[in-house]
């Protein structure tokens, strides 16, 4: 029996230009004692060969069906169906859009009772690697793939998945980007080193997203303006809080209530539309909803969260972020104050209409934080 453990190194989210390290253990468990006595000789296990391949899938919805989306794999290569053939992707879904050259790790190893070997595989992620996604219309996924084998023994593999973020516009916007830290310091506390090991591409990152240009928008209809919005910036990391502000006292149409959504818009390419029966697909995530008649002034907070999507866009797909906005107004001016007693009450009826609004918003990458909850370890046993 061999026992093939897995473990990502630095954790299990990447970027391209990053190297995706992966520390490899073949073991031979000891013998326990009741079978040491009905054995005299040491059982050994001889491995005749272990390989290690990344691979990114590309797969689609039902009302999808899409021609062969071009390969940018160095490895790509056509095999022959069969248990003796090393066959990394056999039975995912898919199309390979991304798969590195296989790397030998070792041939015949001979591994005696409680005796392990350990490797380390690692590879650099090209820039132009598509992000990890997974959304209505399409779907990519990475995954390492351990292979091996025992001499006319049929294939054993093992798989271990992780997560590729891309930073939008990067290679265009880098050499523009200066390096100074724009992100907000308290001069009384000591300066941390965690950030001067930001990578290039996270720092400018960091620089983008904290440079607060509040944005003001008059929202109107026919009849006159609904509210003002003030969006204090238009760029976000995962997990950062989306703040704003509605201020209701100039209004001339009066808003009964709102509600904001944050939306992930996916778009196929032109090139690939004409495959497609539904070429465009929106995800609500988190939502802010509040009831603002007759008040003067509200706020919004939505939060972003970090299992999702950064913008990116692919040979396929695009994916965009915004605010949709639902306004409650009402159809008809309302003259009374429903001021009775001194005291507000609110009305028996009202004659309402729904305006809505999408305001378009950045989401980008953040650095990566330890899930105590990710498995790091992944193992296989045969």
């Amino acid at each position: 029996m061999i026992e093939v453990s897995a473990k990502l190194i630095g954790g299990p989210i990447f970027m391209p230009g990053e190297t995706v390290g992966c520390s490899v253990t073949f073991t031979n468990p000891p013998v326990s004692t009741d079978k040491k006595s009905h054995c005299n000789s040491e059982v050994l296990e001889v491995l005749a060969w272990a390989s290690a391949q990344i691979h990114c899938l590309c797969s689609t919805n039902d009302k999808i069906s899409v021609p062969r989306i071009k390969e940018t794999s160095p490895g790509a290569t056509s095999v022959i169906n069969s248990d003796t053939s090393f066959m990394p992707c056999q039975g995912d879904k898919g199309q390979v859009v991304f798969s590195t050259t296989p790397r030998i790790l070792f041939c015949d190893l001979s591994l005696s009772p409680g005796e392990s070997k350990s490797y380390l595989y690692s590879e650099v992620l090209p820039s132009e690697s598509p992000p990890s996604h997974n959304g209505q219309l399409t779907r990519y996924s990475y995954k390492i793939t351990i292979g091996t084998q025992r001499v006319n023994q049929p294939i054993k593999s093992l798989r271990i998945p992780f997560r590729v973020l891309v930073i939008q516009g990067y290679l265009d916007i880098s050499g523009c980007e200066d390096s100074i830290d724009l992100s907000p310091s308290n001069p009384f506390l000591e300066k941390k080193e965690t950030e001067q090991e930001l990578g290039p591409a996270l720092q400018m990152v960091q620089n983008i997203t904290a440079r607060r240009t509040p944005n003001c928008y008059n929202v109107t209809n026919p009849r006159g303006q609904v509210a003002r919005f003030c969006l204090y910036k238009q760029c976000y990391k995962l997990g950062e809080d989306i703040i704003g502000s509605f201020d209701f006292s100039n209004s001339v149409v009066p808003c009964v209530q709102f509600t904001v959504t944050l939306q992930c818009e996916e778009t196929l390419s032109d090139e690939y539309k004409s495959f497609a029966r539904q070429d465009k697909a929106i995800s609500g995530f988190s939502n802010c909803h509040q009831v603002c008649l007759y008040m003067k002034y509200c706020t919004l907070n939505l939060p972003i969260p970090r299992h999702v999507t950064p913008m990116f866009s692919t040979q396929l797909v695009a994916v965009n972020w915004r605010l949709h906005f639902e306004f409650v107004i009402c159809s008809k001016d309302r003259d009374d104050m429903l001021l009775k007693d001194g005291t507000w009450q609110g009305p028996k009826s009202l004659d309402i209409e729904t305006m809505v609004w999408d305001l378009p918003i950045q989401v980008y990458p953040a650095a990566p934080t330890p899930d105590i909850h990710a498995q790091n370890k992944h193992t296989m046993v045969f």
